[in-house]
């Protein structure tokens, strides 16, 4: 099988569960190796997401594992066969990173994410979108702020597509004042906020100033649930580009911050009137 220089997340999570999978049997990488009828080399590119592994192989290594969950096997199969996406088109084009997060959307079943001091990326329109690309630093010419803005267009197409995911948006009144591109354009962005949080399978909630404190204060976080819970992934906002979590302790801990800044938020019907009162002062 061919390999690949620069995996993607995707890939290098594969690499990660068969690594773990083969880890936690007590199984060498030089038993898997004979196991699977391959050099020891190419156990170290499965397990980094450089090199793919067939159906066939993947399984034989799972029951050996005495891993018995078909519904997490069944994912990684799923995993390690994953056509192109669209995101593909802008391969070289774009930071890998962007490409990641794409594809983490495409492929989640739930999403919950929390931002403080912008509107998320699903939810934001053109303009808004602009602007945000417009205060990177080094600025980017402006050829990349609009294919930027068109890869973020397209990412949006998740929460409209036939198997969209429920998307729970947790958004403090930081972000919902903060005036990217100016007042028309962040009055535009709060209208369809609003509007956004009106259709099916999308659920709007603002954490006012007046709650005080919360966890995670300043993070961007997505939390996208996969196939199995195992399977989760936390995805955060850094000047760096995106990072990926999925340690056990990780997702625990941020299931229970997002759990907790949702027990912070007001309802949807509270939020909505909330960001329109906002808008108003525009």
């Amino acid at each position: 099988m061919p390999s690949k220089a620069v995996p993607t997340q995707r890939q290098k999570r594969l690499g990660h569960e068969l690594r773990r999978m083969r880890v936690a049997a007590g199984m060498s990488a030089e038993q898997a190796a004979t196991l699977l009828g391959v050099d020891r080399g190419k156990i170290s590119y499965m397990e980094s997401g450089v090199r793919t592994i067939s159906e066939e192989r993947l399984r034989l290594l799972a029951r050996h594992c005495q891993c018995d969950d078909e519904k997490y096997v069944a994912a990684l199969v799923t995993m390690a066969s994953a056509g192109q996406g669209w995101w593909e088109q802008y391969r070289g084009a774009l930071p890998q990173g962007m490409l990641d997060v794409a594809e983490l959307e495409a492929r989640a079943t739930r999403m919950r994410t929390t931002c403080t001091v912008h509107i998320p990326g699903l939810l934001q329109t053109t303009d808004y979108a602009l602007a945000v690309f417009r205060a990177v630093l080094p600025a980017l010419p402006e050829h990349e702020v609009a294919m930027r803005a068109a890869h973020r267009r397209r990412r949006q197409e998740v929460l409209t597509s036939a198997a969209a995911p429920p998307f729970v948006c947790l958004v403090h009144e930081a972000a919902i004042r903060m005036q990217f591109g100016g007042p028309r354009v962040a009055r535009d962005q709060l209208q369809h906020l609003v509007d956004q949080s009106e259709t099916d399978g999308v659920i709007v909630r603002v954490v006012p100033f007046a709650h005080g404190a919360f966890p995670g204060a300043g993070q961007t976080v997505l939390y996208a649930e996969g196939p199995t819970g195992q399977l989760d992934t936390v995805q955060i906002d850094s000047s760096h580009g995106p990072d990926f979590l999925y340690g056990t302790e990780e997702l625990t801990k941020y299931r229970a911050h997002l759990d907790r800044i949702e027990d912070l938020a007001l309802s949807p019907d509270d939020s909505r009137g909330f960001i329109r009162a906002i808008a108003r002062e525009l």
